[in-house]
Order: structure tokens, then C-alpha cells, then sequence
């Protein structure tokens, strides 16, 4: 429901990197922003992601705050605060209590979980896993390429293809994974230059090796259980350090989507009449 000052609320589920962007965008775009999430997140490219709010009470990424809030009650004052309330709340029970105008599930696992289109006046989806116009009301495409950032408001984005993206030609090699189930001890910090061959991370007392040169991106939370294959850790071939600490060009062109859905549909003007004309 519409705040007291008359902005629209927005409810984000999840709050990894790329729903860091999206909420980065509509923060700074004026609207009141709430954001959930699991009690132990799995994010990789923490020093980008208000999930650090978790594990830190409150975490800033470019300026704008998120900060852990308690429960419903405890919301408003971190928002008058101009900051972003987060809320441990796996099954984003929050939404009926607040009630959002806008609902965005950036949850980002591939398919949905436990997102309706009646969760709000709009709902807007990240990713594979979602069909616009059944489960939600958009999807905004997440794959590189031409189409990153699109609205689409009939269909689906592009299949999880479960091969990870290229980076200077580099795709699974930059992706570090659990060789095997157990607790996480990182070995290196995220800024800091590794070499192919270099250990950067022990899982259950396993090493895990830098498969090629570049600089630590992404690193999971120390001391997280994970199970075998998990991607734990991130690998920059272009090797620019200050890429770590800012918020990256993919999440901020889904967060222009997502920002083009949201005042598309405030002003009246947004895709559900031109859905079929418009491409």
C-alpha cells in the first residue's frame, strides 16, 4: 500500500547483487524500498550486496544503506532514516503485512518460489523460472546480450543454460565451487590479485585453486556450510580492482528494467496494452 507520503512501496526478495542494483536504482529514484532474505545468504560478490546487512546489521553499497531490521515494526524507522530496511524472512511473509504496490522476486533461483501475480498491482520477475502474464505480471531479462535489461511482458526470459557467462573469454574457469561439502575458509580477500594455481579457499579443509590470473571478485561468507558444487568465490580476468566494490554494468541494466516496468506502470503508460506491438 501507498506510504503516508504517497510514494508506492516496493518489496524485493532477495538481495544478492543484481537485487542490489535493482534496489539501488529505485532508492535512488525516490521510492521506499524494503528487501528479505535468508538467514544464511550464499552471496558471492558481498562487498556489492545489501545481503551483507545479515551478517553486519547494516551495510552500505555506493552511498545508500541497508540496514537489519527486527520485524514489520521496524521498518518505518530505518526508512525515515533514508535507509533500506532488510528483514531475515526466507518466505517473505513481510508482503502481507505491508501489503507492497510493487513486488520485485530477485531471488534469482531459477524458478519461482512462491510468487503470484496477486502479491501486488505488479509483480516483476529476474531471470529464468517466471512466465509473464501467469506467474508474474514482467520478466526482466538477466542473460548478457542484446536483449539484458529488456521488459518482456508476454513470455519468459532466456533458458538457465547452467553454462556461467564469459568474462574476456573466460566463463567456467573464473567460477570457484566446492570440491566437496563442508565449511567455507577463504584464503584470500575479495580485491586481492590471484594467480592460476593459487589456493584461495578451503572447503572442509579441501583446497580450492585459482584456475586462472585475475583478481577475487567474489568470495562467499566464511564459516558457511555448503554442499558440493556450490559457487563460492568469483574470478576477474580484466584484473581492475575498483570493479569489486561497485555495483556491476549487468546489475544496473536489470535494474534499469525493472525501473522502466515501475514508472511505466505508476504513470499508466506501461507494457500491458503494447505488449504485443511493441517488439
Amino acid at each position: 500500500m501507498p506510504r503516508p507520503d504517497g510514494r508506492p512501496m516496493v518489496v524485493i526478495k532477495g538481495a544478492g547483487d543484481l537485487a542490489t542494483g535493482v534496489a539501488w536504482r529505485l532508492f535512488k529514484s525516490g521510492l521506499p524500498v524494503v528487501m528479505t532474505e535468508i538467514a544464511r545468504p550464499l552471496v558471492v560478490r558481498r562487498t556489492v550486496a545489501f545481503a551483507q546487512a545479515v551478517y553486519a546489521n547494516s551495510f552500505t553499497v555506493q552511498g545508500v544503506t541497508a540496514v537489519l531490521a527486527d520485524n514489520a515494526a521496524g521498518i518505518d524507522p530505518v526508512l525515515a532514516h533514508g535507509q533500506i530496511p532488510l528483514l531475515i524472512d526466507p518466505e517473505a511473509r513481510i508482503i502481507s503485512q505491508v501489503k507492497p504496490d510493487i513486488l520485485v522476486d530477485a531471488i534469482m533461483a531459477k524458478r519461482n518460489v512462491n510468487t503470484s501475480n496477486d502479491n501486488a498491482s505488479l509483480v516483476l520477475a529476474l531471470g529464468p523460472g517466471f512466465t509473464a502474464g501467469k506467474d508474474c505480471h514482467a520478466v526482466i531479462e538477466t542473460k548478457r546480450g542484446h536483449d539484458l535489461g529488456r521488459v518482456i511482458w508476454r513470455g519468459s526470459a532466456a533458458p538457465d543454460t547452467g553454462i556461467p557467462e564469459a568474462v574476456n573469454g573466460y566463463a567456467a574457469k573464473r567460477l570457484l565451487r566446492a570440491p566437496t561439502g563442508g565449511k567455507v575458509e577463504p584464503l584470500c580477500h575479495i580485491g586481492d590479485v590471484v594467480k592460476e594455481g593459487y589456493p584461495v579457499a578451503r572447503v572442509d579443509g579441501v583446497p580450492v585453486m585459482a584456475e586462472m590470473d585475475g583478481v577475487c571478485r567474489g568470495m562467499i561468507q566464511a564459516g558457511i556450510v555448503v554442499k558440493k558444487g556450490t559457487k563460492i568465490g568469483d574470478i576477474d580476468p580484466r584484473k581492475i580492482r575498483e570493479y569489486c566494490y561497485s555495483i556491476s554494468d549487468k546489475a544496473l541494466s536489470v535494474g534499469g528494467g525493472v525501473l522502466e516496468a515501475v514508472f511505466g506502470h505508476l504513470l499508466g503508460n506501461g507494457g500491458y496494452a503494447i505488449a504485443e506491438s511493441e517488439y
